[in-house]
């Protein structure tokens, strides 16, 4: 049950970061919903090999390239849903950062 509140907790913070960012598009709710299921399995499956190869980089760089690599992961997830669109790789990286900011203060709100 947890999975599908965080599930749901990522589709409505995305649904809403498109109304403010111009650079990221969904055509409905459903897409957004899709787009949480396929980003949390890019998260479990790619993203541990991103982090490995780019460890080196996020080690000289203090972390900072793993915020890359999450911008990485968001233009993956536009590549394989077709109803979603990101402009670019720097509206992927606030995106990126947005969304991940935003779903942990909501995830640690409902948690308590």
């Amino acid at each position: 049950m947890n999975l599908i509140f965080r599930l749901l907790i990522t589709a409505i913070v995305a649904i809403l970061l498109t109304r403010i960012l111009s650079g990221v598009h969904f055509d409905s709710f459903g897409t957004a919903i899709i787009f949480a299921i396929v980003l949390s399995l890019l998260n479990l499956i790619v993203k541990p090999v991103l982090s490995l190869f780019g460890l080196p980089l996020t080690i000289i760089t203090l972390g900072f390239f793993s915020l890359v690599i999450n911008a990485l992961i968001i233009l993956l997830a536009d590549y394989f849903i077709d109803s979603m669109q990101v402009d670019g790789f720097w509206w992927a990286f606030i995106f990126s950062i947005l969304l991940s900011f935003i779903t942990s203060l909501a995830n640690s709100m409902l948690n308590d």
